[in-house]
């Protein structure tokens, strides 16, 4: 991209480990631009030092052509602007006064004129914000950025359970100098130990650990997100350790309540009824994506959001498995993740069949998100679930 990116001014204070320098220079990295190309174009674009940027609208910023001045609000202060490199000395110095004649000469944009509030890869609606860390509580900036890490369509202890303890731990790891792969290889290591404890028949050893692990398993990737780390190789190690180990553990865990078996079906029958369904579902969740829609069969609509809290993934069938352990019956714990396995799946396919004769039917189908104002409709409770409006840092 044959451009020139200038950040002016500077700040000190760091949220999250970095300071807007810091997080500015990462999050163009992930984006493939320098801070200066040796071919400057037709325009600068302009950014503040003191501010934090959405990901999402630094991208847009980046591609867009023509010049204006990007406002946190319309009206309001001017936190960015793209300017016709002639002008640049001074756009630069007007923008760290908050505005001047040459910017006032320039049209006005909101970030919400820039970049949509639905985002695919979080599952969610959030509008794109800037927020200026000088004057905002660094703490109550750091909930804000964290929440904002968050994926919004998740299962119920990921989403309710975990972010309180999550956020003291990423505050850890940063103290500790620890990345995100270093948790999830943490991870890792305990998910092996739990199968074994599983296998063994130590459930109270192993449910300990898969919890742990659970716990890690969001860390990571909140950890990669608020201090812009994360990487390839990173995201398929985390996904693919998620891929694997679930039906690995519900395996393990048959062999240590063996003896104990005394279920409708056969010990290996049911396991593999477990694996048939469990790989079943991620096939329908691939040919959703393939054949209905080019987003996650969990926002489709609200039910199936609903559906994803409580879907046969880890959490929800680790609840299971320990409040059957916590009853004195680990197989009947083991039982119940099969049946539920077989039913989510069988939902799963439902849901998705109906979605591709509607797609066949009327063409393109649209997440219930996209339409979605989390302030205007905060009183429909899907949208008090799997939205959230924005705190003012």
């Amino acid at each position: 991209m044959n451009e020139v990116i200038r950040i002016v001014g500077q700040c000190d204070r760091r949220v999250w480990g970095l300071t807007g320098t810091d997080r500015i220079l990462r999050m163009l990295a992930t984006q493939g631009l320098p801070l200066q190309a040796e071919t400057p174009g037709d325009t600068v674009l302009l950014l503040r030092a003191d501010h934090i940027y959405d990901l999402r609208l630094l991208a847009a910023l980046a591609r867009a052509g023509d010049a204006f001045q990007l406002c946190a609000e319309v009206p309001g202060p001017v936190v960015a602007a793209r300017v016709p490199k002639a002008q640049l000395e001074a756009a630069a110095a007007e923008l760290l006064g908050g505005s001047g004649p040459t910017l006032a000469a320039l049209p006005r944009r909101a970030p919400a004129q820039l970049v949509t509030g639905f985002e695919k890869s979080l599952r969610k609606n959030e509008p794109p914000r800037v927020f200026n860390i000088t004057v905002a509580d660094v703490h109550a900036l750091e909930l804000e950025l964290f929440g904002g890490a968050y994926k919004g369509v998740t299962d119920l202890v990921t989403k309710w359970w975990w972010p309180a303890l999550a956020f003291r731990a990423t505050h850890l790891c940063i103290r500790l100098g620890l990345r995100p792969n270093h948790v999830t290889l943490l991870g890792l290591l305990l998910a092996i130990l739990a199968t074994g404890a599983f296998a063994l028949g130590w459930f109270a050893a192993g449910l300990i650990m898969g919890w742990f692990m659970t716990f890690l398993d969001t860390v990571d990737g909140k950890l990669a997100r608020v201090t812009i780390t994360a990487s390839r190789f990173g995201d398929y190690l985390d996904h693919g350790i998620d891929l694997l180990h679930p039906p690995i553990w519900y395996a393990a865990w048959g062999m240590g309540v063996a003896a104990q078996w005394a279920a409708p079906l056969p010990l290996a029958a049911a396991l593999w009824l477990m694996l048939i369904s469990y790989i079943g579902g991620r096939l329908c969740e691939g040919a959703f994506h393939l054949f209905a829609g080019s987003f996650s069969v969990f926002v489709w609509r609200p039910l199936d959001s609903i559906n994803r809290l409580i879907t046969a993934r880890r959490n929800p069938n680790l609840i299971l498995l320990t409040g059957f352990w916590l009853c004195g019956d680990p197989a009947g714990g083991l039982w119940a993740v099969v049946v539920w396995h077989l039913a989510s799946t069988l939902f799963l396919l439902q849901r998705v069949l109906y979605a591709i004769s509607i797609r066949i039917r009327h063409g393109r189908l649209e997440s219930w998100l996209v339409k979605v104002d989390p302030v205007r409709d905060r009183q429909r409770l899907a949208v008090r679930l799997f939205t959230r409006t924005s705190r003012q840092p």
